[in-house]
């Protein structure tokens, strides 16, 4: 089947890939031809793991193409729609600019059987709006919007991918359906389980799933507050809690915070949704706060553990993305965290001048989206005397546990020495 995919970012990209080793044939568009160019030459733009090598593949057996014209949509059975939808300034409601922009550009060149797809994280009745614009520039065919929320994981995405535990296809008509399931049809193989519904029910699950996750997350950081006081382990609270089927034990793992570039955004434009259509989501609303209290805590917690200050400290943060096995800083619980630490007189100037802090990847400056797999920053060095060196865990990637916390660096001698 002959696929295109409008946007070759994460969503589109990764899909793209998967698709194409699927066996269809699938050309990625993007506006963006400096992408376009970097992805010809095989440089791939962010960090997935195992992306790099399932990209190259296909484009060797001649499944994947990357274009920054539209032509390959006067071809395409599917056109998906895999363009970013960040958060508007302002109120907080996904910015649909993209995803509009997109369906008009493809609206001209549409056959009469070929199927829209949004893949995007879109909110519920963005389907209509998109349905209504492609009637109105193409009034004579009879075209299908269908929505397809990805639910992809970064740093497990192409896993996510082909190995899903469900496929939520939101349509009511009949060919719609029979080409989405066409596409999908080697994952009938692992038994994933496709649901059909109504296209606003699609959109919302996307919106609900990801609120549900977040609220897991900010549940169990708060319990971790609550072991502190009582003495107890959040860990085996919750391998305890995990062990209910009811509950599972996937997102029940304590740390700074949720971030990245779904949760935080998802959960308030699904808030924005509500308070438009007269609806209170009470427990997103807290869910939201209490996690962006708890990104600042965590400076707090810093300074309690060095005695209430950290004049002529040295801090490492192990960890600036929002979570393993990806380059991804976007509302990183690293950052508030640098920043809260970062005092003026103190570590600011020597984050941004690379000298007491410096950053595995050359990237120096805080919030910094770097081009490969770095995801740990730690002061290599520090000042002769008698100032401490501390470490501060900001994710729970695998390699900062490896990081020997109680071995610290001899300024003096530029050697590591047991505490």
């Amino acid at each position: 089947m002959r696929v295109t995919m409008i946007g070759a970012g994460y969503v589109g990209l990764v899909s793209g890939a998967c698709l194409a080793d699927f066996g269809h044939h699938v050309t990625c568009i993007d506006k963006d031809a400096r992408r376009i160019s970097a992805l010809k030459r095989g440089v791939i733009p962010i960090f997935e793991p195992g992306l790099s090598e399932l990209v190259g593949n296909n484009v060797r057996h001649g499944r994947l193409e990357f274009d920054a014209e539209l032509g390959a949509v006067a071809e395409a059975e599917a056109v998906f729609i895999a363009v970013g939808t960040p958060s508007r300034r302002g109120d907080g409601h996904a910015d649909l600019t993209f995803v509009y922009e997109a369906v008009r550009d493809i609206a001209p060149l549409l056959t009469p059987t070929a199927v829209v797809i949004t893949k995007s994280t879109v909110p519920v009745g963005t389907g209509d709006e998109i349905e209504r614009i492609l009637r109105e520039q193409r009034p004579l065919l009879p075209l299908q919007v269908v929505s397809n929320p990805e639910f992809l994981r970064e740093g497990a995405a192409i896993r996510d991918f082909k190995h899903p535990d469900r496929i939520v296809v939101g349509t009511e008509d009949a060919q719609a359906r029979a080409v989405l399931a066409e596409i999908y049809r080697p994952l009938y193989l692992n038994a994933a389980p496709i649901l059909y519904v109504g296209r606003r029910t699609a959109e919302l699950i996307k919106y609900a799933s990801n609120a549900f996750l977040a609220t897991k997350i900010t549940f169990i950081n708060e319990i971790a507050d609550l072991c502190e006081r009582l003495g107890a382990d959040v860990q085996e609270v919750a391998r305890g809690m995990g062990l209910d089927n009811r509950i599972g034990a996937k997102f029940l793992h304590a740390g700074p915070g949720f971030g990245g570039s779904c949760f935080p955004k998802d959960a308030t434009a699904l808030l924005k949704t509500a308070h438009d259509h007269g609806a209170q989501l009470r427990i997103v609303e807290t869910v939201t706060a209490v996690n962006e209290q708890r990104k600042r805590a965590m400076a707090r917690k810093v300074v309690a553990a060095l005695e209430g200050s950290i004049r002529g400290t040295i801090i490492a943060v192990l960890g600036l993305t929002f979570k393993p096995n990806t380059d991804d800083t976007r509302d990183s619980p690293a950052v508030p965290l640098i920043t809260a630490l970062a005092r003026p007189d103190l570590l600011r100037k020597r984050l941004q001048r690379g000298r007491g802090c410096r950053c595995r990847g050359d990237y120096n400056r805080v919030g910094a989206i770097p081009r490969s797999r770095p995801q740990t920053a730690a002061a290599h060095h520090g000042p002769p005397g008698d100032r401490r060196f501390k470490e501060c865990l900001s994710s729970r990637g695998n390699e900062a546990r490896k990081v020997p916390l109680r071995r610290c660096r001899d300024g003096r001698r530029g050697r590591w020495q047991a505490r």
